[in-house]
């Protein structure tokens, strides 16, 4: 009996890895689904094969001797030629007629652009015409049940769009734009990576895709195409005037004040995202300060320069002042 709950417990090891915010074989659009069912597909029947090849190779070795010669060359053809060719073609036709899923069904409802930047993600959300209409980075927001077009480039090298669980890996290709469809039907938060070594800190360009109701959507939409909230205390104000004199505006964008810069990443809304530095820290005044102060020794060869000749006091009030912007 012990035996039994051993090996029971042993099997259920493995299946429980296969849900998860980051994993293929978890998916929750139509698809990822395809990805995961071909992939089951292309497991068992290259376990198929491996049986097989290795039952027939022991069978070589261990098997009765003076074997009539003829039999050995019909089980070698048949198990070790025929077998194979057959159920590897099966595999390929199946993938070749199923490909059409992972193409665009039904004209999209939503269009994000999103850019690959070292070591970062910049998503401009488009109205019908194709203008930005605001800018967020490193988390995407889609609603269950639409289709979403992503418009994907890359400002520098080649990097890779890549959420497991909503669909397949597509390169950022400089001067070569593509376009990936997805139609997510469970919600949740799924995490996305770069799946193509772009330098020094690609393992931390991670971002996050939140798929919500239709309701909360259009709520969150709204409040992102608001301008940033006016400071109202003594400490935020100093904090505003710090970012807008100390170099900050010439890389980013408050949207409501007079900055303009467009380096780095839009931070009208930078206090209601869950993480910094593409998913380093968790977000809050501190990581805030911290990465203010120094990000190169947060993220080495970021391309954000180090604030920390500031002082204390205006470095805490700038990062109040990001914290606050919600």
């Amino acid at each position: 009996m012990r035996r039994a709950r051993t090996l029971i417990l042993l099997l259920l090891v493995p299946a429980a890895g296969c849900r998860g915010m980051q994993h293929a074989l978890d998916p929750v659009s139509g698809e990822a689904a395809f990805i995961s069912n071909l992939s089951w597909l292309l497991y068992c029947g290259a376990t198929l094969i491996f049986v097989t090849v290795m039952a027939l190779a022991a069978y070589a070795i261990f098997g009765p001797r003076g074997r009539n010669p003829l039999a050995h060359r019909n089980l070698i053809i048949g198990g070790g030629i025929v077998f194979p060719a057959v159920t590897l073609t099966a595999l390929m036709i199946y993938a070749f007629v199923g490909a059409p899923n992972l193409l665009l069904r039904g004209e999209p409802e939503l269009h994000i652009e999103v850019t690959g930047e070292q070591f970062w993600w910049r998503m401009r959300y488009l109205d019908a015409a194709g203008k930005a209409q605001f800018e967020t980075a490193n988390e995407i927001v889609i609603p269950a049940g639409t289709t979403v077009a992503f418009h994907l480039r890359t400002a520098d090298v080649i990097h890779s769009f890549w959420v497991p669980n909503l669909h397949g890996k597509l390169d950022m290709i400089p001067g070569h734009p593509k376009t990936m469809h997805v139609h997510a039907e469970r919600t949740g938060q799924y995490r996305g990576q770069c799946a193509e070594y772009c330098g020094t800190q690609h393992a931390k360009m991670a971002f996050v895709v939140e798929v919500v109701a239709a309701d909360a959507f259009e709520q969150w939409r709204r409040a992102q195409g608001n301008e940033a909230r006016a400071p109202d205390t003594p400490l935020l104000q100093r904090g505003r005037e710090v970012f807008l004199t100390s170099g900050c505006a010439t890389c980013h964008t408050v949207r409501g004040t007079s900055t303009g810069g467009a380096l780095g990443p839009d931070l009208t809304h930078v206090g209601s995202r869950r993480t910094i530095g593409a998913g380093l820290l968790p977000n809050g005044i501190g990581a805030l300060g911290g990465w203010i102060a120094d990000s190169q020794a947060l993220k080495p060869g970021n391309r954000m320069p180090a604030f920390n000749s500031l002082p204390a006091a205006d470095l805490q009030a700038v990062a109040a002042y990001m914290a606050s912007l919600e």
